[in-house]
């Protein structure tokens, strides 16, 4: 067989490439790249990848260089993942996949964008980042001669899918394409998908920290009235105790993220270890997540998630461009659905003559492709009188 490139090193319950179920529309394999290398390098190279770069984790661009955008949390959890993936036996590259495709499906705007898009979407079934994820895989993005999407292998889009567990129902994006490659939607997804999405808690929990307190939105005195943060602030301060605050902060983060991932690991070894799966598809079976932290870790990420909640989600400065932020997808999408004219061409071609459903489901994967800085430009384009209208 021609050498893929992987380094078989794997459990028996890891994903095997060799054995994958498939694309949709059937490829010849490459010859140094296994299919899973290729799902993640096909995700790298679209056009949704690269607009992550100014799309908001929760600050907009223009607020500071420094912080976290779509784009950098990506890479930032695909590096996560692939260190819990290959300490648990697991396949490297498709939790990699897994881990740089899981936030293509934003808006502009982070969660405030979401809102907006749902609320204006809400008769024709909302908005899920998810589910725009599977969209924009499978349909959306148009690279190919092939093949609207990217063709990725069963494995990549079953864990895509149901990386938060099994799907009971459905919305019709998810069943259309469940309809022509059936990805046990009632089944876990496989442990690469269950690591992706614990590394993606793992990132933005400890790096939300990070920019909540470069951007002065709490202190550290604050941080330490949290359980386990304070005493890692209190061994950090013993340590180097004349070490100033920038250092602090990130040696805080290190510490906090290297304290998630020994314990995710040491507890998906240990269901692992009771439930003793022979194959990939014994921990789809499974009655409950294989990947999990301990209790006294979720009770942790519980207390971030509130304090993170009230201190930066919540706070005036992020609360003010929020506000913004869902003015600007409002009249957005109702400007584009009552005058599609106005949606640049190749848009246009899919908007003109469609009824209003899928008129509005159009107008909606255009602005969800939207980066936070072409948003803005739009909306002074289209509702400034004296802004250039192109």
């Amino acid at each position: 067989m021609t050498d893929t490139g992987e380094i078989i090193r794997r459990a028996g319950y890891a994903a095997d490439s060799r054995r994958s179920r498939g694309r949709l529309i059937a490829e010849a394999e490459a010859d140094n790249r296994s299919p899973f290398q290729r799902d993640r390098d096909r995700i790298i190279h679209s056009s949704a990848f690269r607009r992550l770069k100014h799309k908001t984790q929760v600050f907009v661009f223009h607020e500071g260089d420094y912080f976290r955008t779509r784009l950098t949390h990506s890479i930032e959890v695909a590096q996560i993942a692939r260190t819990i993936a290959r300490s648990l036996g697991g396949n490297e590259d498709l939790a990699e996949a897994l881990a740089l495709a899981h936030d293509l499906g934003h808006t502009p705007f982070g969660h405030a964008g979401e809102d907006a898009l749902s609320a204006a979407l809400g008769e024709i079934g909302g908005f899920d980042h998810n589910v725009q994820t599977l969209r924009i895989l499978t349909r959306l993005e148009r690279r190919y001669a092939a093949f609207d999407g990217l063709n990725l292998t069963w494995e990549t889009l079953e864990g895509i899918v149901k990386h938060n567990g099994p799907i009971e129902a459905p919305g019709p994006a998810i069943a259309a394409y469940d309809a022509q490659h059936p990805l046990w939607l009632d089944s876990h997804a496989g442990l690469e998908a269950q690591i992706a999405a614990l590394s993606d808690d793992i990132a933005y929990n400890s790096h939300d920290i990070d920019d909540g307190l470069r951007a002065g939105l709490f202190a550290l005195e604050d941080v330490a009235s949290l359980p386990m943060l304070g005493d890692l602030l209190a061994k950090i301060d013993r340590d180097w105790p004349t070490l100033e605050r920038q250092r602090r902060i990130y040696e805080l983060v290190r510490e906090l993220i290297g304290v998630l991932v020994r314990d995710l690991t040491q507890e998906t070894r240990r269901r692992l270890d009771a439930l003793a799966p022979a194959t990939a598809d014994d921990i789809r079976a499974a009655p409950g997540p294989v990947a999990s932290f301990s209790p006294e870790i979720w009770n942790l990420l519980e207390a971030l998630r509130a304090f993170l909640k009230a201190h930066m989600y919540r706070h005036t400065q992020v609360n003010r461009m929020t506000s913004k932020a869902r003015r600007i997808v409002t009249d957005l999408f109702d400007l584009f659905v009552q005058e599609p004219g106005s949606l640049p061409a190749d848009w246009r071609a899919h908007a003109e003559g469609m009824d209003s459903p899928r008129r509005m489901r159009v107008v909606g994967d255009y602005i969800a492709g939207m980066t936070d800085r072409y948003a803005m430009l739009e909306h002074q384009r289209l509702f400034d009188l004296y802004s250039p209208s192109l």
